[in-house]
């Protein structure tokens, strides 16, 4: 039997920094399959006929772009920096990044996009890393919340920057399409670390530039 393609072919990866989680056996992909018959079954449909017979493992491998960034580790991405910056030391800013996360409560998507800021201190990264922490922390089950700290906890953990801002915005699909079903809602959040936290000048221009001052 083979198992989804994770750092480990017993164990899920989970990031050292999480507490919430800890290392669990994981299920062959047949018995992966076998949960989405029996959820098959459960909805009132046949699993056997036509339009469903390939559901199961189309659905397996789905989960394993949607939940790939539990076999990554966020902060390996950022460790390669440049110091060749000339002393530039002014905000740099990413702006309206995509992102597509899953709510851990309800297990459907949370479509957005990120603004993410950082004050340089001596170094920087490849504006294509910080894309890449983003999909990391959020093809895994979250919450924005924690998604948003995540993200921003990480670059302050590698960079080492003189600040970080880290603004979310998510329309969720547990509260648009089900429960109170309200369509076109969207969820803010924001961490603010170092300069962007403790002065209110480099905090209303980052929210200026993304259109939030």
């Amino acid at each position: 039997m083979t198992t989804l393609p994770l750092k480990s072919a017993t164990t899920v990866a989970f990031d050292a920094n999480d507490s919430s989680r800890s290392s669990t056996s994981r299920p062959s992909r047949t018995q992966a399959e076998q949960a989405v018959r029996t959820l098959l079954l459960w909805a009132g449909d046949n699993p056997d006929r036509e339009g469903l017979i390939d559901t199961p493992s189309r659905v397996v491998k789905s989960y394993e772009e949607f939940y790939a960034g539990y076999g990554k580790d966020p902060e390996e991405t950022l460790r390669t920096t440049f110091e060749e910056v000339e002393g530039y030391d002014e905000m740099v800013l990413l702006r309206d990044i995509t992102f597509e996360s899953h709510c851990e409560h309800h297990m459907v998507p949370i479509i957005g996009r990120a603004h993410v800021a950082y004050l340089p201190n001596r170094r920087v990264v490849g504006i294509s890393k910080i894309a890449r922490v983003i999909e990391a922390y959020s093809k895994r089950l979250q919450i924005q919340e924690k998604l948003t700290a995540q993200v921003a906890n990480a670059i302050n953990n590698v960079l080492k920057p003189k600040g970080v801002a880290v603004v979310m915005e998510g329309e969720h699909q547990c509260m648009t399409t089900r429960g109170v079903q309200k369509p076109g809602v969207k969820m803010v959040t924001s961490t603010m670390l170092g300069a962007f936290r403790d002065d209110a000048s480099t905090r209303r221009e980052f929210l200026a530039f993304i259109g939030k001052g």
